[in-house]
């Protein structure tokens, strides 16, 4: 035997040792035993394993419905490679054995990894497993149907104690609703940040209005099952699965979203919030989101003898005043209630020295505005400038631009799969 065969023997026995030696890799697996955890250190682990136990405990008590997994979601960390800067944070891989499905979820962990990145993801697997529970013998290379964005961030924002103070702002300082039709078409992935918060504070409108009714949340569990075989037409679907939509979806859908504006009016309004609102009902515009102002202007009252006709508007201003002040910024309270006493005076038709009252009110709102104002160019300067941390406004939308184009949807009728295979030839 020559050397080099001696060698090669030598370093194969000395592989198949280490090899031995170094055993399975770690692993832990959660109390329900649909997820199996590998890599990194045990207390890691430990976490991601609470996590996807909570995620699903939350969804589940959502939809009222028991726990009946049937395929395991392997989860695999990693720490981040200096050499490999492209790997993506998270990706789900779901594909055929042969002996069932399969779903892994891969994560790599770096400093600057997003924590609800691992929950949306681990939801995103769950509502996967239960699309397809019913379709253990699904054909290899079959393309699957994700579950979509908005019922992701709905479910999430729903999760108990969960703070949706910002959505609520979003859906305040947006000036229109945007049809529901149009919404379900968005990708949010190609969203800026404010915009992105939109969609979310939209997904959570939207499965709660899913979820209303005695039958509700059946029909939200029903409409996941039915995910795998839904059509290219979101709306149309959504309309066949929930009735509470209704003949006019548009207006269904335009009223929960207010509704979720007025399930948090107890949160104070922030001072642009208010200067916004305030300038509406001085103005008589009315509101995109909240319940119908009349239009009438309180400057043009205080001067002359209030009309029969115009007094229950003027009546309905001074409530609306009421309410603002409550809800007002501290710093523009005061303001708020002073119109909404010079709307009392108007109203009992006092108007000795509502002229100088209104001018110095209006000065004195107007210093305000320009002081805040100021305010806010120098913090943004400062962030801009001086502050050493990022403050991730613009991170949703660098990582759109960073990234490549999502393709659209293919249709999975039986022609369309057919030439689709056809293409990937040809290009093969």
């Amino acid at each position: 035997m020559n050397r080099h065969a001696i060698f090669t023997l030598i370093m194969s026995i000395l592989l198949a040792q280490r090899a031995m030696l170094a055993g399975p890799p770690e692993r832990s697996v959660s109390p329900s035993r649909q997820f199996i955890v590998y890599g990194a250190g045990a207390k890691l682990r430990g976490a991601v394993s609470d996590l996807a136990e909570a995620t699903k405990a939350n969804l589940l008590a959502l939809l009222q419905t028991p726990d009946g997994w049937r395929t395991p979601i392997v989860v695999n960390l990693q720490l981040a490679q200096a050499n490999l800067p492209e790997v993506a944070p998270a990706a789900l891989h779901f594909s055929q054995t042969g002996f069932g499905l399969k779903l892994q979820l891969d994560l790599t962990i770096a400093a600057t990894f997003d924590a609800s990145l691992v929950e949306r993801e681990l939801l995103r697997a769950i509502l996967l497993e239960m699309i397809y529970r019913k379709q253990p013998d699904l054909a290899p290379g079959t393309a699957y149907v994700g579950p979509p964005d908005w019922l992701l961030d709905g479910v999430l924002a729903l999760t108990p104690g969960r703070d949706r103070g910002p959505l609520v702002e979003a859906v305040l300082l947006s000036d229109k609703i945007v049809p529901l039709e149009e919404f379900l078409r968005q990708r949010p992935a190609l969203l800026d940040s404010p915009a992105r918060l939109l969609y979310r504070a939209y997904s959570l409108a939207l499965v709660q209005l899913t979820v209303e009714g005695a039958d509700g949340r059946s029909r939200l569990a029903r409409y996941i099952d039915n995910l795998s075989r839904a059509s290219n037409d979101p709306f149309a679907d959504l309309k066949a699965q929930f009735p509470i939509l209704g003949d006019d979806a548009e207006k269904t859908w335009r009223s929960s979203v207010a509704e979720l504006n007025a399930a948090q009016n107890y949160q104070l309004l922030t001072f642009i919030e208010t200067e916004r609102r305030l300038d509406e009902l001085l103005r008589g515009k009315t509101s995109k989101v909240g319940p119908p102002t009349d239009a009438i202007q309180l400057e043009d009252l205080w001067h002359r003898k209030i009309s029969v006709a115009e007094r229950p508007a003027l009546n309905r201003l001074n409530h609306n005043l009421l309410l603002l002040a409550a809800r007002a910024n501290p710093v523009m309270r005061p303001i708020v209630r002073e119109y909404q006493q010079i709307a009392e005076l108007v109203a009992a038709g006092k108007r000795k020295g509502l002229a100088k009252r209104f001018a110095r009110l209006k000065k004195t709102r107007a210093e305000i505005v320009a002081r805040m104002n100021d305010v806010d160019d120098y913090m943004n300067w400062f962030e801009a400038t001086q502050s050493k941390t990022m403050s991730g406004v613009f991170v949703d939308y660098l990582k759109a631009v960073g990234e490549p184009q999502m393709p659209a949807p293919r249709r999975r009728d039986a022609l369309s799969v057919y030439l689709d295979a056809i293409e990937e030839q040809f290009q093969n």
